[in-house]
């Protein structure tokens, strides 16, 4: 009987139908995933007007950057110190309470921001009226709202574990790629109990296992009950992998995402374009349209024809043009104003962000595939969540201070900021280097990893 020549990308078993994926769960599972993006992201368009109109800068719209970046920053700062523990939690007690939780934590926060009327007030808001002129005195203990959000919010890792759940290696590249739509998209949150009638979404007797037990299809005894592994076992070498890849991309996106709305309106002599907080909602919302369909329409073809390797390098590949493409658009907008070179360089920044974006769908296929078992999922999506939170806490405000930095001192003509994000785009296609051509195969449920 011949066969073709394997490669090292050649599958080792013949490829197996696709299964369909559970359209309602996964609708239940996308409207509740719409709070997070809504929450975190709407800040954007205007906060950097909003800081510049303050008394903290004393005018200076040099100094903008330090403290916008400050406020986009605490979120992922207060998220990475409880998301492990929030999806560690889910594992033992189900997905359920950590879900409300979050949206409870969600709701809050936005609440606290949108009353606040100071600087300090944005980043600190009492847990009673305050009515100091700069938001710095209360009687009772203070939260940072944004940080408030991030403490609450376990939804981010758990979500992706359920997702995880729901679907198996046929199409968890479909059921990704739904959740940079639902990230881009942004809508208003829908009913959460359906959802969360037991303690995992589905049951797991379709995974992988040479021998099935009835035990695992009915009520276990107690010498029987898979456990979720502690950290330690779950720190594999494919995870840490996964994990540092998911958080080297999270990290380049969150220090774009920052820096996007600050160059677009800061003045051009000050480096940026000199846009409105109008016109940068316009841009930001027609790239969150054109990624959408892009993820709903176009990815799935590129996966299939890439495969999750090729499409995720691809991904990383993006931001060295991207963040090269920020002084290429300042010195055309010097020369002659904003014209239209740069509309045509802004376009096309938005479009290979747009390529980009198809990354968010590739680490979680990877971080998913490399969880020691499906009781470790949580565990799993919450390192990588971690890793990808302390990052995103570093990024907005090393972005923004950086160019900051280097427009006050003009450092390499106030380019420095570019070339800092273009070295560190090079370091996360190196990382892409030790990712697997095929995913890593599941353990089964009631298996011990051996490395």
């Amino acid at each position: 009987m011949s066969t073709p020549q394997a490669t090292d990308a050649t599958p080792l078993l013949t490829k197996k139908p696709t299964t369909a994926l559970p359209k309602f769960q996964l609708f239940i599972l996308l409207w509740v995933q719409l709070a997070e993006p809504i929450t975190s992201q709407v800040i954007y368009p205007f906060i950097n007007k909003l800081v510049a109109e303050l008394p903290i800068t004393g005018g200076d719209e040099t100094k903008v950057g330090y403290y916008a970046g400050l406020i986009e920053s605490l979120f992922f700062a207060a998220e990475a110190i409880t998301v492990l523990q929030w999806s560690r939690y889910s594992d033992h007690v189900g997905r359920k309470p950590v879900i409300l939780t979050g949206l409870f934590g969600l709701t809050l926060s936005i609440i606290s921001f949108g009353l606040s009327k100071s600087f300090w007030g944005l980043v600190i808001r009492c847990g009673a009226p305050n009515t100091s002129h700069d938001g710095g005195s209360c009687s009772h203990g203070c939260m940072g709202s944004r940080c408030l959000s991030g403490l609450l919010n376990g939804n981010v890792g758990v979500l992706k574990s359920m997702m995880g759940e729901l679907t198996d290696s046929s199409n968890i590249a479909q059921g990704m790629a739904l959740v940079p739509i639902v990230w881009n998209s942004g809508a208003t949150v829908g009913w959460v109990h359906i959802f969360f009638d037991r303690r995992h979404t589905v049951k797991f007797d379709h995974t992988k296992s040479s021998t099935p037990t009835t035990e695992q299809e009915g009520s276990p005894t107690p010498g029987h009950v898979p456990m979720p592994l502690p950290i330690r076992e779950v720190l594999t070498p494919r995870v840490i992998i996964a994990v540092a890849n998911y958080a080297s991309i999270a990290f380049l996106d969150i220090a774009l995402r920052a820096l996007q709305p600050l160059f677009y309106t800061s003045r051009i002599q000050y480096g940026g374009l000199g846009f409105t907080p109008a016109v940068v909602g316009t841009c930001l919302g027609a790239f969150f349209i054109f990624s959408g369909v892009y993820q709903a329409f176009v990815f799935p073809l590129v996966y299939e024809r890439m495969g999750t390797k090729n499409a995720f390098v691809t991904s990383v590949l993006m931001f060295v043009p991207m963040f090269a493409l920020f002084p290429l658009m300042n010195l055309s907008a010097r020369h002659n104003g904003v014209n239209v070179v740069t509309w045509i360089e802004l376009a096309l920044q938005l479009i290979l962000y747009v390529v980009m974006d198809m990354g968010f769908s590739c680490a979680p296929i990877y971080v998913c595939s490399a969880a020691p078992n499906r009781q470790s999922l949580g565990a799993t999506n919450g390192l990588a969540q971690t890793g990808a939170s302390v990052l995103r806490t570093i990024g907005p405000i090393a972005s923004t201070s950086l160019y900051a930095v280097s427009v006050q001192k003009n450092i390499a003509g106030g380019w420095f900021v570019y070339i800092v994000l273009v070295f560190l785009s090079a370091l996360a296609l190196y990382a892409t280097t030790y990712l697997p051509r095929t995913l890593w195969e599941p353990e089964g449920d009631d298996e011990r990893v051996e490395e």
